[in-house]
């Protein structure tokens, strides 16, 4: 059965590639259309919003049409949306003389030259990615692929990208090995969903706090965590909460509460106990982390990337690493040297998170000399920096 599926999988993807190419024969391209996805319709966030956001809202693209494809419907002002792998979806795409993305697209599309791919990327890697991943003879991610069809499908996306996005120059060097993806291609000018976290003014923040029903007489603890790549099932990653939320209320709940934000892959959700619901606050996967974070006082994350944005904001960042010792042998391996070149130290104990966190123990000093190497390139001025070289010919 197994075998029938992946036969019919592939002959699948060879039937919409040969549609593609033969739509690219007949559909004319238009020089003024973007079509934006984030998440592989997952979402409507991260670069690919910022970046239509500063379009949208600046008159030099007043005569440009902004498509931008969901997998739920979804309304977006300004923008036309569409169902992602849709008809309309495919049709849009050959048409679209821009293509703003910012994750691994199918192996089936199919790029004109003259068409542009402005690859965002989704955050800089603590965890290792594509070529820089160790060929130990395992399967990777959930899709079971060998290491050779893994590298296959970063490499046969990156041929079609005209441009890479870079936040710093650790990423700079992350992505052209991973992806092998030439350097000069590569834009190093920062993140565009970080222009939003420079100079933010705490109305801004009451106001988010108030649309999604958070309190504005405590300080919020953002619990982000991500997948491992060996926790999942066919309907996607799963993450198994290893956390007593009731043991923080003892100890936080006079001065915190908590907003839990799991990563937009992992597919099982949490449910918050009844005794619990004005201490612990759920985020949707899919929702924009931005928020997440401006209403936040403090991370605590484990292997996620988002430690490198939260940063920019020099709030406290802890990492609670419970299976630090295993993660770090058995699964993808690390870039960084951790936790030497953390902004923090590594926890294990929920003990000891705790305590940290009831008593402010967080270094400051380490922090800004973080952001000294990995955030310099976000100084809010990255959208209008990006736009500048991707249109600087249009």
């Amino acid at each position: 059965m197994r075998i029938v599926y992946f036969i019919w999988l592939h002959l699948c993807r060879f039937m919409l590639g040969l549609m593609l190419r033969i739509l690219s024969v007949f559909v004319r391209e238009d020089p003024k259309l973007i079509i934006f996805v984030s998440f592989n319709g997952r979402a409507y966030s991260d670069n690919p919003r910022y970046l239509f956001e500063y379009m949208r809202d600046n008159n030099e693209f007043s005569d440009y049409r902004f498509v931008w494809a969901f997998k739920e419907a979804q309304v977006v002002d300004g923008a036309e949306s569409v169902k992602f792998n849709s008809l309309r979806y495919y049709y849009l795409l050959t048409k679209a003389k821009y293509w703003i993305f910012n994750a691994k697209m199918a192996p089936y599309y199919h790029k004109r030259d003259s068409q542009v791919y402005l690859q965002t990327w989704h955050g800089t890697p603590l965890k290792r990615l594509g070529h820089d991943i160790v060929d130990n003879g395992s399967t990777y991610y959930r899709s079971r692929q060998s290491y050779a069809q893994m590298v296959k499908s970063y490499d046969s996306d990156g041929s079609h990208w005209n441009y890479l996005l870079s936040p710093n120059s650790f990423s700079t060097q992350a992505f052209s090995s991973a992806f092998a993806f030439p350097k000069e291609k590569i834009l190093e000018v920062g993140y565009p969903r970080l222009d939003c976290l420079v100079g933010v003014d705490q109305d801004k923040i009451s106001k988010i706090k108030q649309q999604y029903g958070l309190p504005l007489d405590k300080k919020v603890i953002l619990y982000a965590p991500t997948w491992r790549d060996d926790s999942f099932t066919l309907n996607g990653y799963t993450f198994e909460l290893q956390v007593d939320f009731e043991r923080w209320h003892s100890y936080l709940s006079d001065e915190y509460v908590v907003l839990f934000k799991p990563h937009y892959l992992i597919s099982n959700g949490y449910q918050v106990p009844a005794s619990l619901n004005d201490f612990v606050y759920t985020m949707g996967a899919s929702a924009d982390i931005n928020d997440a974070y401006l209403m936040s006082d403090v991370l605590v994350t484990d292997y996620s990337s988002v430690f490198f944005d939260y940063a920019l904001l020099g709030r406290p960042i802890y990492f609670y690493m419970y299976d630090f010792d295993e993660y770090k042998e058995e699964l993808r391996g690390f870039y960084l040297k951790v936790p030497e070149e953390l902004p923090n130290g590594v926890v294990k104990t929920e003990t000891e998170l705790l305590k940290k966190i009831k008593e402010n123990d967080f270094d400051y000093q380490r922090l800004a000399d973080f952001n000294q190497k990995f955030n310099l390139w976000n100084d809010g001025n990255v959208c209008a920096k990006v736009l500048g070289e991707i249109f600087r010919e249009a």
